[in-house]
């Protein structure tokens, strides 16, 4: 049976708590509305885990610092400004079943928050002169922009190649796991071989992350994200260009068509998943996420053993077992 994430997160349970609290305290504003608001963000944190993997990597390369604390409070706010913004710019009203921040404030609000949480995180770094974990975030921050500006920029001709796709999601998703590890490295006072290759470590973590969260759309039930939610919204995903590669030229105009025209249609976009499974995108991606996984796996195995680098081995299996 696997671990639970509490007991994955033992080694650093202490650590967790009080990251909480800094965290918590980072947040807080003299302005009634912004506190509020802060507030609200805070109580529906989700499972943690970017904090965990800081923590981890700090343990697995040297020794937890209070350093580690500031670099992983730094990728939170950036990250957290990063959903607050994509909420606006999807014109999303829900995040993880809860209304999302322009939902309750409105846009304006919602952008300004953004601003403040990016600004909070910027301002945490130069005070404490953590200009090294500073360069690690801000430049996954950038990745994740320009992997989001490309996937929008091909999705509208619905002709992706298999390369570009993971050019996106090393970008949009790869890099933030990446610079968890690299940001949990780096404060621990690891050399920059130690670094560089904990960052490689979440590179391929977050690559093998982002395919199952892509699979998710053909699953049979509706756990995690509903069923087929990226073909409604015009996502091309490893599945459908695998499958769309290994389609006859009539057959893949007809597919293109029906998700061009018709992915606001549930009928429509059953036919599309059932497309994609009967023609092996579904195993072809498993088979893909695997190689990542294992890869990944390789380079924690160059670390020495801990409790730490166990316990980081055990997260990177619950995110790859992960039904949600």
């Amino acid at each position: 049976m696997s671990p639970t994430l509490n007991e994955i997160k033992a080694p650093i349970a202490g650590e967790m708590k009080d990251f909480e609290l800094k965290f918590r305290a980072s947040m807080k504003t003299r302005v009634l509305l912004l506190d509020k608001i802060m507030d609200y963000i805070v109580k529906r944190k989700g499972k943690q885990m970017r904090p965990m993997f800081v923590f981890l990597s700090a343990g697995t390369t040297g020794r937890i610092r209070e350093s580690t604390f500031r670099g992983a409070s730094l990728i939170e706010l950036l990250h957290t400004a990063t959903l607050v913004h994509d909420d606006v710019v999807d014109e999303a009203n829900y995040r993880r079943g809860f209304f999302s921040v322009n939902a309750l404030w409105k846009n304006k609000v919602a952008v300004l928050v953004g601003d403040f949480l990016l600004s909070r995180g910027l301002l945490l770094s130069v005070e404490s002169q953590d200009f090294n974990l500073l360069q690690i975030v801000t430049d996954a921050v950038k990745e994740m922009s320009e992997g989001e500006l490309l996937q929008i920029e091909k999705s509208r001709r619905l002709d992706m190649t298999e390369e570009v796709y993971f050019d996106i999601i090393r970008q949009k998703t790869a890099s933030l796991i990446a610079s968890c590890c690299a940001v949990g490295a780096s404060s621990s006072g690891a050399d920059a071989n130690a670094v560089n290759r904990m960052w490689r470590f979440g590179e391929k973590i977050g690559m093998a992350f982002q395919i199952k969260d892509d699979l998710f759309d053909y699953g049979e039930s509706e756990i995690g994200k509903p069923l087929g939610i990226d073909i409604k919204e015009k996502k091309m995903t490893l599945p459908l260009i695998h499958a769309l590669s290994k389609a006859p030229w009539l057959e893949r105009r007809k597919i293109i068509r029906t998700i061009r025209n018709d992915s606001d249609k549930p009928k429509k976009v059953r036919e599309v998943i059932d497309f994609v499974r009967a023609s092996g995108g579904i195993e072809y991606a498993q088979e893909a996420m695997r190689k990542f996984h294992a890869e990944a796996l390789e380079i924690l195995d160059t670390f020495p053993d801990s409790v730490y680098r166990k316990s980081l081995r055990q997260l990177v299996q619950f995110t790859i077992d992960r039904t949600m």
